[in-house]
């Protein structure tokens, strides 16, 4: 995992930094301390990843919209892109490649925003690393999961204060922070406003993964499949450590969302 030494080398040489959290952070974290440890620990800003997810969401809707008859697959997950590609790539037509993840959409947006900062994106998946490195590479986007930035403060020396509580988002969107539960795209980018219930299928766990996409070609109703390799979604990714189960880790979220939608507006 060579992004751990060359983030700890990047924030010894105190190089300019933009810190890109996952949406599954409140499974780990707490907000807003997390943000103010991120900033103590040499980044110059710290957004919410949440804010991509609104971007991907709309480009969703768009697709919907412009062909009534148009049906897509969708997921933020490299694990299940990959997956399409290799055992079902009679089937990668129909992914919404124009509806890039809200990983790759902050990226850009940090990228326009600050130009000159590194970004780094902070979340709970391995692959990740293999979306930023092989399918996005001019972006240059570093990727850590939850358990090695553990070792990154670890190193460092990085302890939660008090005065960490102070911090906020540089750049956050509340109303796409159920993202990472499964469902969390459907219900964020309220589809079924325009998609019936039966034009919707949401689906999580690798081990259902093929029996949906089989069904969804056998569909003729089907417009949406939006799908997650992880059971539950992003909240079970291989790269969080935490006790919590399946629905504790849903509940923080949700807990958050709800935070959001009353305290928070969103910024850019």
């Amino acid at each position: 995992m060579a992004e751990l030494p060359e983030l700890i080398q990047l924030l010894t040489d105190k190089s300019k930094l933009t810190a890109m959290l996952a949406p599954s952070f409140p499974v780990v974290y707490d907000y807003p301390g997390i943000v103010g440890k991120l900033k103590r620990l040499g980044f110059a800003y710290v957004v919410e990843v949440a804010a991509g997810a609104e971007e991907t969401n709309k480009k969703v809707i768009e697709a919907l919209k412009k062909d009534e008859k148009a049906r897509y697959i969708t997921s933020p997950c490299p694990s299940f892109v990959r997956m399409v590609r290799k055992k079902y790539p009679h089937l990668e037509k129909y992914l919404a490649y124009a509806a890039e993840s809200p990983m790759i959409q902050t990226a850009k947006m940090v990228k326009v925003k600050w130009p000159d900062y590194q970004a780094v994106f902070i979340g709970p998946c391995f692959v990740k690393k293999l979306e930023a490195s092989e399918d996005f590479p001019d972006l240059k986007l570093l990727v850590l999961t939850y358990k090695e930035l553990d070792e990154v403060f670890k190193h460092f020396q990085i302890n939660d204060e008090e005065k960490d509580k102070q911090a906020e988002f540089d750049i956050t969107f509340p109303g796409t922070r159920l993202y990472p539960i499964s469902g969390g795209l459907v219900q964020s980018g309220n589809l079924k406003e325009i998609l019936s219930d039966d034009q919707i299928q949401v689906v999580s766990g690798w081990q259902n993964c093929g029996k949906a996409l089989i069904d969804f070609q056998a569909s003729d109703t089907v417009r949406l499949l939006d799908i997650l390799f992880c059971d539950g979604g992003c909240i079970m990714g291989g790269g969080i450590t935490s006790s919590l189960n399946l629905e504790e880790r849903r509940r923080r979220v949700t807990q958050y969302w709800v935070l959001g939608k009353t305290i928070n507006k969103p910024s850019c």
